[in-house]
């Protein structure tokens, strides 16, 4: 890992590109995120068809933006407890849990904001 220095735009280029690391990581080693990052792909374009305001149109489009912000914090929580230890344990296992409650919520939340743009 490089070393997290730096001032000013210098320092916005290199959290830039930790930012891509991150991405580029959760990409590869996890196939959850794949699958949200193409249903997001996918239901994109048609935020912009049902969304008739902009605020509905930013429900629609943030909502799936939040289903991979979570699947990206629920990743580094499971490589957090995946590096302390591989051996089973109650607190880890409630970790992994929450973290994936925490996915399930975003796509309700994501299903009930679509549903009601599009239905009301």
């Amino acid at each position: 890992m490089a070393k997290r220095s730096g001032k000013g735009l210098g320092r916005l280029f290199q959290a830039f590109g930790w930012s891509m690391s991150g991405l580029k990581a959760t990409f590869v080693h996890e196939a959850a995120f794949r699958q949200e990052l193409l249903l997001c792909l996918v239901l994109s374009p048609f935020s912009f068809y049902f969304g008739r305001t902009g605020v509905e149109k930013s429900l629609l489009l943030g909502s799936l933006l939040l289903i991979l912000i979570i699947e990206v914090l629920n990743s580094a929580v499971e490589a957090i407890v995946d590096r302390i230890s591989e051996d089973e344990h109650e607190l880890a296992g409630r970790a992994k849990d929450m973290g994936s409650a925490a996915v399930f919520l975003s796509l309700v939340n994501a299903g009930v904001i679509w549903l009601l743009v599009i239905l009301f």
